[in-house]
């Protein structure tokens, strides 16, 4: 039987998790593994705190193209920030090293 994310047990009450942490300490992992998520959560904070924050200064403009336009410039960070992480780990994995460029020859 298997527990919720857990090693495999004989019963309940000898369970133990595989790992324990708290969010800080899984979003901290996230960021070694992947070093454009917190600049994608970032920019999406950035952008959706400043929407809020020009929410009373937007003129004529209808709650409901601004919130749109606020939207969409928030998921323009993360696609740009997932964009970047791609293309650096592309970069990163595709292209040779100088020294085993050499050795190889």
């Amino acid at each position: 039987m298997f527990g919720c994310r857990g090693r495999m047990v004989m019963d309940e009450s000898q369970w133990v998790p595989e790992r324990e942490g708290t969010v800080s300490s899984k979003l901290l992992q996230k960021a070694g593994a992947a070093p454009f998520v917190p600049v994608g959560i970032g920019g999406f904070a950035t952008v959706a705190a400043y929407g809020l924050y020009r929410l009373k200064a937007r003129g004529k403009l209808k709650l409901s193209v601004h919130l749109l336009h606020t939207r969409i410039a928030a998921q323009a960070c993360v696609v740009g920030a997932i964009t970047l992480g791609a293309t650096y780990t592309m970069y990163k994995d595709h292209l040779p090293k100088p020294a085993a460029a050499g050795a190889q020859k």
